[in-house]
């Protein structure tokens, strides 16, 4: 299964390796078929401390690395970041079934 990728804005750089993302997104009323703005804040991990307030940043789904930071900056301003390394490899793949031999 692919890793959720969200888009958003940096509201706050102020911890250690960590940054707090703003991501918005806009959904339809549902009895007045108006669409609101709705926004949520995700905690995500910045290795380098590269990302400041106000930029622009892409976040990716990753294994829990404390109690509220499951998200990794993967793009800072349209420009990749580099991964820390650990977070970069993809799942497991799942063991095929032995086959019944004769």
């Amino acid at each position: 299964m692919p890793r959720r990728v969200l888009t958003g804005r940096v509201v706050s750089d102020k911890t250690d390796k960590t940054v707090t993302v703003l991501v918005e997104r806009r959904v339809m009323h549902p009895l007045y078929k108006k669409f609101i703005r709705r926004s949520k804040k995700y905690a995500a991990h910045d290795e380098a401390n590269l990302c400041k307030q106000g930029d622009t940043v892409s976040i990716e789904e990753c294994r829990p690395i404390s109690r509220t930071k499951s998200w990794l900056v993967v793009a800072r301003n349209g420009e990749a970041v580099e991964r820390p390394a650990g977070y970069d490899a993809p799942a497991a793949p799942v063991a095929a079934p032995a086959e019944a031999g004769a």
